[in-house]
């Protein structure tokens, strides 16, 4: 890891297939956000390089910088089915930054070993010298492959599943 790059690992009991399902839709990137930036997102799962879909930010969640509600295409940078996913956010403001966000999938005993990583080395100088970056915190990427564990897990908390039962609650929906 540099001074311009933070990842983060993670085992999660799925395999690289059922991750990498939700790592190409767009509905997939703000039911795992851990920031609250991301509000929804428009556009059909990604399937190659150069692929991109909108997702509709509120910054407020960051208290950092004002920029109310807007939107920002999201653009494939790599794409390896249940392997390997990376993109960058195009947005209004120019020059863009070029900072790359990404995933990492490999097989493993148990699961999957989930590489989350969020790059700022190629940004624009504007954006350097404004010294703003890093956006998120390795914390925020650790929490984001929690609620990743979370979705791909079934039941309680799973995107589209689950009947918001507790564990010990029912799971079939009877009370």
């Amino acid at each position: 890891m540099s001074d311009e790059r933070i990842e983060v690992q993670r085992t999660i009991p799925a395999d690289p297939a059922t991750i990498f399902a939700v790592l190409r839709d767009p509905a997939g990137h703000v039911a795992i956000d851990s920031s609250g930036m991301l509000m929804a997102a428009t556009g059909e799962p990604v399937g190659a390089v150069g692929d991109r879909f909108v997702v509709h930010m509120d910054r407020e969640a960051l208290n950092d910088y004002p920029l109310g509600t807007y939107d920002v295409t999201v653009s494939i940078t790599a794409f390896e089915p249940d392997r390997e996913i990376a993109w960058t956010v195009l947005g209004q403001m120019r020059p863009q930054i070029g900072h790359v966000y990404g995933y990492t999938l490999e097989p493993t005993d148990g699961g999957t070993l989930v590489t989350s990583s969020y790059d700022w080395s190629a940004i624009d100088p504007v954006w350097r010298k404004a010294d703003i970056f890093p956006i998120l915190s390795e914390g925020a990427l650790r929490a984001t492959l929690g609620i990743l564990a979370r979705t791909v897990a079934g039941g309680v908390g799973r995107v589209g599943g689950g009947t918001g039962a507790g564990p010990s609650g029912p799971s079939d929906g009877e009370a």
